[in-house]
């Protein structure tokens, strides 16, 4: 199966604002769960849910106005889960080159009607970059079961 992004292209808008006169925040989350969203499904042939947000980090605000590009692609597979990584990326309209501004990765897991796991076809790195994003994809698993093991304690 072909690992081809998903990339959303738009004009950020006037009702994406915040306090500070910038694109809120959570109107970037927004974005990427649409985008992880599309991304999953679309790999999986199958609803999909997020069951995972982490790590997202802002480099830069994003100015109302600018084009705004969210590229979703898979960097890895479970039995079930798509481990999906999310670039954001901004410019204004009159400059040609896009700049980074936020990244995550973004898990979701195939489910059917009644909200059963599904398995989703696996995921084989081929080029050198991919098998680096895998690798990433491995290590932050294992970072997050050691965050789930130090907030057992206060979850309830």
């Amino acid at each position: 199966m072909q690992n081809k992004p998903i990339t959303f292209q738009f004009i950020s808008e006037p009702s994406d604002v915040n306090y500070g006169g910038n694109v809120h925040g959570g109107s970037v989350m927004k974005w990427i769960d649409q985008a992880g969203y599309a991304c999953a499904t679309t790999w999986s042939g199958n609803y999909s849910v997020t069951v995972y947000v982490g790590g997202i980090r802002f480099y830069e605000p994003i100015k109302i106005g600018e084009i705004v590009q969210v590229e979703a692609q898979v960097i890895y597979t479970g039995s079930s889960s798509m481990h999906i990584a999310i670039n954001v990326f901004s410019r204004n309209l009159k400059q040609p080159v896009f700049d980074k501004k936020t990244h995550c990765i973004i898990v979701f897991v195939a489910v059917d009607e009644n909200g059963k796991k599904l398995p989703v076809p696996k995921w084989i790195p081929e080029t050198e970059e991919e098998k680096q994003q895998e690798k990433y994809a491995k290590r932050l698993m294992d970072l997050r079961t050691q965050i789930e093991d130090e907030m057992k304690p206060f979850i309830k």
